[in-house]
């Protein structure tokens, strides 16, 4: 506990920040809340003074009350309403990896006891079903089901060049099952050698990690890198960001790994997919975890500038800059209600674009943004990018799934 669960490089770090406020100024749990107490630069500071309570005289005077829940409990309430966006990294100019902090931060609040309980049910959960929803794990696939003339095999192969490794919200929310659906379909049109893993998928471990529970990951990587080896697969591509980024900074690079963006695009560059024309204006949200997080902003606005009668319309914050949609860091179960404030932010500015439907790469971006767009009736379509791509298949005579 304690400042064992920071590195070096952290600690020393926290020592950088100037206070000069400007990712409170981005920051899209201030901005909906108007409350500094969520800003990074509160956090920080906050942070700064914990670790010093823990050393030196500071502790001697305080002893083990610099340690109580009671003090550090409302400091935790804080922390975990969050989504990770990254954007205070972003625009940090001391250059401080503040979401590698805050994700150290919460482990460091767990092992002192100060976190939502809901903590505890994520990492129930993991443990127990291997999905952050306490879903059944052999109901992973059961969404091909669902699909016309599906493969007597389910899209499960016992070897294959490909595994699509589907992720918990495609696999258990109907409302983005249609993403998995409509991506098997494009990987079939681009006669593609590919396999799920069914309920041999575990979760990536990302949740575990936006829960304070880091410790606790090395199970579901082990796990998840046997079951691909099992495939004989040389690459894995994933429609999720966050598993995406989850394999790219925490697991050994054994494979070639592609969000669906990066592997869409080369199949359309290299002519293995043909695509129809489209009358459409589209709008494009980055995710955070892709954009921000993994650094790729050009594929996917490759793939829809490749449609035929598509039209590109940029949002005021757009790439880098992107508002959070509210749907990460484990937000929306430790505040559904800031999530869903967050959200509408986001939408406000999907409707000034006058954009048809806003396209984005990440499930639970589409989950969120459609869940506030349908309880408020805003008239947008909310559109993941493997959905369009889908619409457009060369030689489909109906329109695409969902």
């Amino acid at each position: 506990m304690a400042q064992t669960d920071y590195t070096i490089f952290e600690i020393l770090q926290m020592d950088a920040c100037t206070g000069c406020s400007l990712c409170a100024d981005v920051c899209p749990a201030v901005s909906a809340t108007e409350d500094g107490k969520l800003s990074g630069v509160y956090r920080i500071n906050e942070l700064r003074r914990i670790m010093r309570s823990r050393t030196g005289l500071l502790q001697k005077f305080f002893g083990k009350q610099a340690l109580s829940q009671e003090l550090l409990k409302p400091f935790s309430d804080t922390v975990f309403r969050c989504t990770l966006c990254g954007r205070c990294q972003q625009i940090c100019p001391s250059g401080i990896r503040l979401k590698d902090l805050w994700l150290s931060l919460r482990q460091d609040l767990v092992h002192c006891e100060a976190y939502p309980q809901k903590v505890d049910m994520i990492g129930e959960n993991l443990a127990e079903s291997h999905n952050v929803f306490d879903e059944d794990n052999e109901a992973r696939a059961e969404w091909v089901e669902d699909m016309p003339d599906a493969p007597d095999h389910g899209y499960i192969k016992d070897q294959a060049d490909v595994v699509y490794f589907t992720g918990c919200v495609s696999a258990y929310f109907p409302m983005a099952q249609t993403i998995p659906m409509a991506l098997v379909e494009i990987l079939d049109a681009a006669r593609v050698d590919f396999t799920l893993l069914g309920e041999d998928e575990w979760c990536c471990g990302f949740p575990m990690l936006g829960a304070g529970l880091r410790d606790q990951v090395k199970d579901l990587i082990d796990h998840n890198l046997e079951a691909v080896r099992a495939k004989g697969a040389k690459k894995v591509v994933f429609s999720c960001p966050s598993c995406y980024q989850m394999w790219r900074e925490h697991y050994p690079k054994e494979f070639e790994i592609y969000h669906v963006t990066q592997f869409l695009n080369e199949l359309i560059t290299s002519g293995q997919l043909a695509l129809n024309e489209l009358s459409l204006t589209v709008t494009y949200h980055d995710p955070c975890d892709l954009g921000r997080g993994s650094g790729e902003y050009e594929a996917p606005r490759q793939i829809i500038r490749s449609i035929p009668g598509v039209e590109l319309v940029e949002m005021v914050h757009n790439s880098e800059n992107c508002l959070c949609c509210g749907g990460g860091g484990n937000l929306e179960m430790i505040d559904a209600g800031l999530s869903s404030d967050i959200a509408k932010a986001k939408i406000g500015e999907v409707l000034q674009t006058g954009a048809q439907t806003v396209v984005t790469a990440c499930q639970q971006c589409v989950r969120t943004m459609t869940t506030y767009a349908r309880r408020n009736k805003a008239a947008i379509e909310v559109m993941d990018i493997t959905q369009l791509v889908q619409k457009a298949l060369a030689g489909k005579d109906r329109p695409g799934i969902g």
